[in-house]
């Protein structure tokens, strides 16, 4: 009888017990913050100072007030931030928080292919004051995430990735009580492929470097007596595909990679050398052996260089074209 009178007690207790220890777990458990974007216009894409500018509408649901997104929002890899218009919603408990941005972004460009490079744009948003252990984001697909007709001009969206990660420091930010100075953050994380028609932009650069190149290879169809005009037209060449080089690469970052666009002249100039060696040389065998051996040999080589000349081009366009 002792025994029966025991088990309600034990069965409340075993019931508190289990209580307790989910309502700790409730308590100790992230809040999820729904998150959604939508892109109206990314713009003053600049590779030398490696930004661009994007404008989004952002709206986010959560319940705990302290989040303070209008204060707390941080955007880690943004220049400056500029909110144009924000808007709050408490309803039945619920913060509903709609906000315009607009952003100028640091980026690393990929110019290897340029100008048939592929570009990944990347957003980060974070709770400057909430980690991962009191805030945890949720993506909100509904919908569409831009309008492909106004977002981009010059450019095509071809993927818009949104992913829900934590970001890692390497510090406790001065919170003595953790064991190793580490300190997670939840992030809404969104990533931009875009790409473009590059063949109008490639030969808006490299035309005056390929007609430089060709006013070179002429040199190959004018008498070998005529020694000024040989070398003049070639060394003017020379000096003409120089200063399309440094044009092109006044627009573009540093790099310390060999990209398409080193490439392409630094063929250029080996081959307009070759055209002024072959001048050379067949000037030495028209007081040699004659105006109808210098002849021949400068039909040769025009063609023989020709031919290469294009083969290589060719090459390293498909190559960096399929690279994107």
């Amino acid at each position: 009888m002792k025994g029966m009178k025991v088990l309600p007690y034990l069965a409340l207790s075993i019931f508190t017990f289990f209580f307790v220890l989910n309502l700790k777990a409730q308590e100790s458990a992230p809040d999820t913050v729904s998150t959604g974007i939508y892109v109206t216009s990314i713009h003053d894409i600049d590779f030398k100072e490696k930004e661009y500018t994007i404008t989004f509408w952002l709206w986010l649901k959560y319940r705990n007030r302290e989040f303070d997104f209008v204060q707390n929002l941080e955007i880690p890899n943004a220049k400056t931030v500029s909110k144009s218009f924000s808007t709050i919603d408490s309803t039945d408990g619920k913060m509903y928080l709609l906000m315009k941005l607009q952003c100028v972004m640091k980026d690393s460009w990929k110019t290897e292919n340029f100008p048939f490079d592929r570009q990944h744009l990347m957003l980060s948003i974070e709770n400057s004051q909430f980690d991962s252990k009191s805030l945890i984001f949720k993506s909100d697909t509904l919908g569409k995430h831009f309008d492909p007709r106004f977002t981009l001009r010059g450019w095509n969206i071809d993927s818009f990735d949104i992913s829900i990660r934590n970001k890692e420091y390497e510090t406790a930010f001065g919170d003595e009580s953790l064991e190793k100075p580490h300190t997670e953050y939840s992030a809404y994380r969104v990533s931009i492929g875009i790409t473009r028609d590059a063949m109008s932009l490639f030969w808006k650069m490299f035309l005056g470097m390929y007609v430089s190149f060709l006013i070179a290879y002429v040199c190959f169809y004018i008498h070998a007596d005529n020694i000024d005009s040989r070398f003049g037209l070639s060394v003017g060449s020379l000096f003409a595909v120089i200063g399309n080089k440094y044009i092109i690469d006044s627009a573009l970052p540093e790099s310390t990679t060999f990209t398409l666009v080193d490439s392409l002249h630094g063929i250029t100039l080996v081959f307009i050398f070759a055209v002024i060696t072959c001048t050379a040389y067949s000037i030495k065998l028209a007081k040699k052996s004659g105006m109808q051996s210098a002849n021949r040999f400068d039909m040769i080589a025009a063609q023989l260089l020709l031919l290469v000349y294009l083969l290589l081009n060719g090459w390293f366009i498909m190559s960096a074209s399929a690279g994107q």
